[in-house]
């Protein structure tokens, strides 16, 4: 499809009119409210979305209920080819999505594409799982008994994605979700809610009985909140900031829901100097530029061998300075647009305090002027410890790159955070790689550029950075609960 025609097709979508899903059916919101949808590379308003509240969050969480009991009990293979259904669904509209998506959200779209893959790819791992679910045979101390588990779904799910990559979260909670047997309903962000929009269709077109996904667009402070506090709601699956989490936490006492968080980080990078140099600088540079730094395992402190800290940081500004900064649209885009100007203030505000505190800025620090929400990639050296660029989540393309003398300094400062997310090691010495891969605290540790995200390999964070693991066996167990049973013979 001619890449004109796609864009043309993802406005006159953002444009229509645009309700909630719920029970199967496009349902108005209970207020006239809309929130406008606004596309990042212009500024301007691309459409409007229904500005759900907790009356709306109440009829989907009621179709959730009301679908939950023939969906967990629906056989795992009935439960794997709708999800195959769907992934082949997302195929066949990828080149629509992926071009929505960019319009939406401001990412490239031949990123947006691979997200669109990459979320058809976690329905089919996931499909995998929902057969396979099984609990043990127990060996109780007790004589002249028969025990054992079993797993079964939590029941309804809320689901709260954020907007960075709007799409492939939303996949990626809902895939696991349908895998164990719950029923969900999903609350997009505000910001970029589209994609859900445009997958809600196709769930409806390939034939998902009515309840088992619902989707209600609003803001997170009305319908996000309403869902958390929804007492029909088992679970919440979160990923976000980790100051909204620690409100979920607080928000889920009273009750006890059951919360996966998937938070904040500050990821550092360690580049020793036996690394492959060239390639430990790109992937340092687009660990924290990609999707402009707005990906929550951004390597925002990049940690340099001295003996080799000018060359490498040498490289890195030499990549920002060329990255290829524009519209989503652009097929030479490497990079968009923040998601809003309020978030591109935020950024600034970082730049500028990292100015203030003595930081020097080597490449980029400044807004692009005109339409759109555009920042340059920007690099600091001469960062401390105590700087709010080292300690911080900016959530831009701005990193910090700072010197260090071994390996045992190397750990604690990548250790000196309250996050730990995400962690980036390069050397060509596998005992210094892995040693150093051990002692880093946190959930996903990636050597020589190692993939970072898999449907396969358990993700999430340490200290402040999340609870529980989306991904894998892990991930899918996740929604369900234990049941133990024992027979007295």
């Amino acid at each position: 499809m001619d890449s004109n025609l796609e864009f043309d097709a993802a406005r006159a979508f953002a444009g229509q009119e645009h309700n909630h899903f719920i029970g199967g059916e496009w349902q108005p919101g209970a207020s006239a409210g809309k929130i406008d949808s606004i596309d990042p590379g212009s500024g301007t308003v691309i459409g409007q979305i229904a500005a759900g509240n907790a009356e709306d969050v109440d009829h989907a969480v009621d179709a959730a209920r009301a679908a939950f009991p023939a969906w967990s009990a629906t056989g795992g293979i009935q439960r794997a080819k709708l999800m195959w259904a769907l992934a082949d669904a997302l195929m066949a509209n990828a080149s629509a999505l992926a071009m929505l998506e960019s319009l939406d959200n401001g990412m490239p779209a031949r990123m947006a594409g691979f997200g669109v893959m990459g979320a058809a790819e976690n329905l089919r791992y996931n499909a995998g799982w929902a057969g396979k679910l099984a609990g043990e045979t127990v060996s109780m101390s007790a004589p002249d008994h028969q025990a054992f588990t079993i797993r079964e779904p939590v029941g309804v799910v809320g689901a709260i994605v954020p907007w960075n990559f709007p799409l492939a979260m939303a996949v990626a909670k809902l895939a696991p979700i349908l895998a164990a047997g719950c029923t969900v309903v999903l609350k997009p962000a505000e910001l970029t809610s589209m994609s859900a929009l445009k997958l809600a269709e196709l769930i409806a077109e390939v034939g998902f009985p009515a309840g088992v996904i619902n989707v209600v667009t609003g803001h997170g402070a009305e319908a996000g909140q309403a869902l958390v506090d929804h007492p029909g709601v088992a679970k919440i699956a979160f990923t976000g900031s980790t100051a909204t989490g620690k409100g979920l936490l607080a928000s889920a006492a009273g009750n006890l829901k059951r919360l996966s968080l998937e938070l904040g980080g500050k990821s550092p990078t360690v580049i020793f100097a036996d690394a492959n140099l060239a390639a430990a600088a790109e992937g340092a540079a687009m660990s924290v530029f990609m999707n402009s730094g707005q990906v929550c395992v951004a390597g925002s402190r990049v940690l340099i061998q001295r003996s080799v800290f000018d060359q490498v940081i040498e490289a890195i500004v030499a990549r920002a300075r060329a990255i290829r900064v524009g519209s989503g649209q652009a097929p030479d885009t490497e990079i968009g647009p923040l998601i809003s100007g309020q978030h591109r203030d935020r950024v600034l505000g970082y730049v500028e305090a990292g100015r203030s505190e003595g930081a020097e800025v080597l490449a980029g620090g400044k807004v692009r002027q005109g339409e759109g929400f555009f920042m340059e990639p920007t690099v600091f050296v001469n960062a401390r410890p105590e700087h709010r660029i080292m300690r911080e989540e900016i959530f831009g393309p701005v990193v910090a790159a700072v010197p260090f003398d071994d390996a045992e300094e190397a750990i604690a400062m990548a250790n000196d955070t309250e996050y730990g997310l995400s962690a980036s090691v390069w050397s060509r010495e596998i005992g210094t790689a892995l040693g150093a891969a051990r002692k880093i605290d946190a959930g996903t540790v990636r050597v020589n550029g190692g993939a970072g995200l898999d449907p396969a390999m358990p993700f999430g964070g340490f200290k402040q950075s999340g609870w529980g693991r989306e991904n894998g066996r892990e991930g899918v167990l996740a929604f369900t609960e234990t049941k133990s049973i024992s027979i007295k013979l």
